[in-house]
C-alpha cells in the first residue's frame, strides 16, 4: 500500500512538473488541423501516432524546459517551490524522461510518414533551443509559440505528408496566440528578471508596454485564424462563431490585468486561455462533423 502511494505521488509530481493540465493549449490547434486534414475521418493508425507524437513531445519540451531553468527557478520566490527546486524530482530524472519522450517522438514521426521523420530533429531542436532563448533575447515569448506552433503543421503533415498554407496560417495562430498569453504571465517576473539579467518583452519595454504587445500579439493570431477560416473547406459558420468567442474572451483575458493590478495574471494568462482553447476545439469540432 505504501509503494501504492509513493507511485502516485511521483505521478503526480511528474504530471505537475510537466503541466500536464496545459496541454490544451496547443491540442486544440493540432486536433482541428488533424481533422481538417483527414476530412473528418481520420485512420486509426494514423490518429494513435500523431497523438502519441503530440504527447510525448509537448511532455519532453516541458520536463526539459524545468530542467535547464531549474537554477533559476531556484532562485526565483515564485518558482522555488517547483519539484526539482525543492528536491521531490532531480534533474537526473527530469533529462532521463525529457529523452524517453523525445525517442518516443522521433520513432512516432517514423510510423507516420518520410516528411515527419525528416523534420523532426527541427522539432527537437526548437523544443531544447526555446528555454535558452531568455537568456539572451526579448524575443523568447516568439520563440515559445513557434515551438508551440509546430503542433498543428505536424498534425496536417502526419495526415497528408505535405505541406500547405492553411495549417501554416493554423501554426502562426497559435505562435502569436501563445507568445501573447506568455508575455501577460512573464509581467509578474519584471523585477526578477531584471535583476538577474533575463530578457523578455515585460523587461524591454516595460509592463504596460509588453500589456499593448500582448495585445497586438492576439489581434494577428486572430487574423491568422480569420484566413484559416477562409481558405480551409471544412471550416464554416460554427468555427467562426467559435473565434467570436475567442475574441471575447481574449478581450476579457486583457481587462483583467493592468500595469498596477498584476495579482490576475495566472488567471488571465492560463484560465482565460485555457476558456479560448476549448471554444475554438469544441467549434471547430462541430464544424467538421455538422
Amino acid at each position: 500500500m505504501e509503494l501504492a502511494h509513493k507511485l502516485i505521488r511521483k505521478l503526480r509530481a511528474y504530471g505537475t512538473l510537466v503541466m500536464f493540465s496545459h496541454t490544451i493549449f496547443s491540442l486544440s490547434f493540432g486536433a482541428v488541423a488533424f481533422l481538417a486534414a483527414s476530412n473528418g475521418r481520420p485512420r486509426l493508425w494514423t490518429a494513435a501516432w500523431a497523438a502519441l507524437a503530440f504527447l510525448s513531445a509537448r511532455t519532453g519540451a516541458n520536463a526539459l524546459n524545468r530542467a535547464i531553468d531549474a537554477r533559476i527557478d531556484a532562485k526565483n520566490p515564485r518558482t522555488a517551490g517547483r519539484q526539482i527546486p525543492r528536491g521531490e524530482i532531480s534533474v537526473r530524472e527530469t533529462v532521463a524522461l525529457s529523452a524517453a519522450c523525445f525517442a518516443l517522438l522521433v520513432v512516432s514521426a517514423a510510423m507516420l510518414n518520410p516528411l515527419c521523420l525528416v523534420l523532426s530533429p527541427l522539432a527537437l531542436l526548437m523544443m531544447a533551443f526555446y528555454s535558452y532563448t531568455k537568456r539572451f533575447t526579448w524575443l523568447c515569448h516568439l520563440f515559445l509559440g513557434a515551438t508551440c506552433g509546430i503542433a498543428p503543421v505536424g498534425a496536417w503533415l502526419a495526415v497528408t505528408g505535405r505541406f500547405s498554407l492553411p495549417p501554416l496560417l493554423l501554426g502562426a495562430a497559435n505562435c502569436l496566440w501563445t507568445a501573447g498569453f506568455d508575455v501577460i504571465y512573464g509581467c509578474q517576473d519584471y523585477d526578477f528578471d531584471r535583476q538577474n539579467g533575463l530578457h523578455s518583452i515585460p523587461v524591454r519595454f516595460g509592463v504596460a508596454g509588453a500589456l499593448h504587445i500582448s495585445t497586438a500579439f492576439h489581434a494577428a493570431a486572430l487574423v491568422c485564424l480569420a484566413a484559416f477560416l477562409l481558405l480551409e473547406p471544412h471550416m464554416g459558420l460554427l468555427f467562426g462563431a467559435g473565434l467570436l468567442a475567442a475574441a471575447a474572451l481574449m478581450a476579457v483575458q486583457h481587462t483583467m490585468v493592468s500595469p498596477r493590478r498584476l495579482e490576475g495574471v495566472n488567471v488571465a494568462s492560463y484560465s482565460m486561455s485555457q476558456l479560448t482553447s476549448l471554444a475554438l476545439l469544441v467549434f471547430g469540432i462541430l464544424d467538421i462533423y455538422l
